[in-house]
């Protein structure tokens, strides 16, 4: 017998769980796309998107996964035989430079590990040694989805400017837009690029690039750049088709414009950061109570600083990591995410890693019920682990 019959629940990093809402939104007919509601929308989406990553500049939008966002940065940002510095904490740090060098580029890379965050002292001494300025943009990840690392974007700006080096900057912000605090003007951000599927709460389909005025006029003449991806004639769009190169996303469109709605006008950034802030902590302090009596359970970032407040990636030791995930799956109607990038397959070590999702449509019930199944779970399958991780959790939640 299963108990998982009732609603289940997604708390795996993206897709992350859509509200009713949005999808309400886009259960509904084909639109007119040549007058009409949806292209007297766009204005206002534009400008919402700007305001959830804080910049009065550019975006354009793709339909498209994270993936396709990278490849809308990399073919506007560079030419044949540039060069990229990448600054790696963990699997997704990986792909981007990955991609990058498919492409023709030449990446450099500074690897941290898939345990620390970005040091921003190493790479202003890789810029100073870059004497004939042959980078041209530095890549980072703000949240690496498989090691939850948090990097300090506004320490990296400051060490490429403290190198006087003119490289750009381009952040992954897939997993941490809407989620984490981000001030692309603020910080003096580049590139940023995100997706449709993760704090921003709509299915995925849609990738977005933001782009800095001086990164449109420092890359207007890159030859990766095709029609398609070309981010000039979406980002400054004077009819409706050039938005999106063609037919418009239509449905997506709807639900994002729901989304934004609840993101930005109903709750506000600024109380959206603050709510994934403490349903982040409430998971850390489960997991602080579950590592006590040397169970060998503990989050993988140990600096709270350095924590992604949109996911958190375990060590619960091999195989009970898999294990978990299982009954939870099975028994609780929970489904947690996998470790990715964190071992080799067929690892013993792959099997000693989870990650607990926490972003976009997320209130308190909702995690502490991950919370409470992950720990029903530990005493069905007889997993080592310390006592009180909901009540530490309750408490965190409830501010005592």
């Amino acid at each position: 017998m299963s108990l998982s019959q009732g609603r289940p629940l997604l708390s795996i990093p993206g897709p992350s769980v859509m509200p009713d809402r949005v999808l309400n939104a886009m259960h509904r007919a084909a639109p007119n796309i040549y007058a009409g509601e949806l292209p007297e929308a766009v204005p206002q989406l534009r400008a919402d998107l700007k305001a959830v990553a804080r910049t009065s500049q550019n975006v354009a939008i793709y339909m498209g996964n994270g993936h396709a966002a990278w490849e809308a940065a990399n073919t506007n940002l560079f030419s044949r035989g540039d060069k990229a510095l990448s600054l790696v904490t963990g699997h997704f740090g990986e792909g981007w430079a990955r991609h990058a060098r498919d492409l023709g580029i030449e990446v450099d890379t500074i690897d941290f590990g898939r345990r620390a965050a970005v040091d921003p002292n190493r790479v202003e001494a890789a810029l100073r040694a870059d004497k004939d300025h042959k980078i041209k943009a530095v890549l980072l990840t703000q949240v690496d989805t498989a090691s939850s690392v948090l990097n300090d974007v506004e320490a990296v700006r400051k060490a490429i400017d403290a190198a006087g080096h003119p490289a750009l900057l381009a952040v992954d912000c897939i997993a941490s837009m809407g989620c984490d605090r981000f001030e692309f003007d603020a910080w003096g951000v580049d590139v940023a690029v995100a997706a449709s599927q993760k704090g921003l709460m709509v299915p995925p389909g849609l990738g977005f690039v933001w782009v800095s005025d001086k990164a449109m006029e420092a890359c207007k003449a890159a030859d990766l750049r095709t029609p398609y991806w070309d981010w000039t004639l979406r980002a400054r769009a004077k009819e409706f088709w050039e938005n999106f190169f063609g037919t418009a996303p239509t449905h997506h469109l709807f639900g994002l414009q729901e989304a934004l709605k609840m993101l930005v006008h109903e709750e506000g950034m600024e109380a959206a950061w603050a709510r994934h802030d403490t349903l982040a902590r409430a998971v850390w302090a489960a997991f602080d109570a579950w590592g006590q009596g040397g169970s060998g359970i503990h989050l993988n970032m140990a600096d709270p600083a350095a924590r992604a407040r949109s996911v958190t990636t375990a060590i619960i030791p091999s195989p009970d990591a898999t294990r978990l995930r299982g009954w939870c799956e099975k028994e609780g109607g929970v489904t947690l995410g996998i470790g990715l990038g964190m071992a080799a397959p067929g690892e013993r070590m792959s099997d000693g890693h989870l990650r607990v999702g926490h972003m976009g449509h997320l209130n308190p019930h909702m995690i502490l019920g991950t919370l409470a199944v992950m720990e029903a779970g530990m005493i069905a399958l007889d997993i080592p682990h310390g006592s009180g991780g909901v009540t530490a959790a309750a408490r965190l939640i409830a501010g005592k």
